[in-house]
């Protein structure tokens, strides 16, 4: 069981083969057994991070992944692609279940904010959804704020999706 890790065992890496597949199960999975999310949201993961991957610019872009004693507990994702305009996106972010509480999802955060301040991305954003109380706190410390939020239906049921920004505030001399 994982609950027997420490957070300090805990390794932030990127890409290594098999990964992808990772991400987008533990997706798959997750949000249909606490969402009742049908196979379009499973879909939708595989379709989008396929296509980030594969466009993928390490100057650009972040991509993390946390492990430990070779198992994987999350992942986090930067798209630089339109930082410039409408901010740095933050995408694929989630911890196995059995791992929340040991700080990956703020290890990752950290590391996804900290390279967004090395490339001078004075925005981040990101869209949720209303309910997801764990990600919701990391957010909230990390200063994220909802900018805009509407009901939809989307993935086979009715969600609140949320628009969250923040705003990175750095001083170069």
């Amino acid at each position: 069981m994982m609950k027997t890790l420490k957070s300090d065992s805990v390794t932030i890496s990127g890409y290594y083969p098999g990964v992808i597949g990772e991400i987008i199960g533990l997706h798959g999975a997750y949000y249909h057994e606490h969402w009742d999310l049908d196979k379009t949201f499973e879909v939708e993961v595989a379709r989008e991070l396929s296509e980030f991957m594969h466009r993928f610019d390490g100057e650009r872009d972040g991509f993390w992944v946390a492990t430990a004693d070779d198992r994987f507990l999350g992942s986090l994702s930067l798209d630089g692609r339109e930082a410039r305009n409408e901010g740095a996106r933050l995408r694929w972010f989630i911890v196995h279940p059995d791992a929340q509480g040991l700080r990956v999802g703020t290890l990752l955060m950290e590391e996804a904010l900290t390279f967004a301040a090395s490339k001078r991305y004075y925005r981040v954003y990101l869209w949720t959804f209303e309910g997801l109380k764990s990600a919701r706190k990391i957010y909230d410390r990390f200063g994220f704020e909802v900018i805009h939020q509407e009901r939809v239906v989307e993935w086979g049921r009715e969600l609140l999706q949320q628009k969250m920004m923040k705003t990175i505030e750095q001083i170069y001399a």
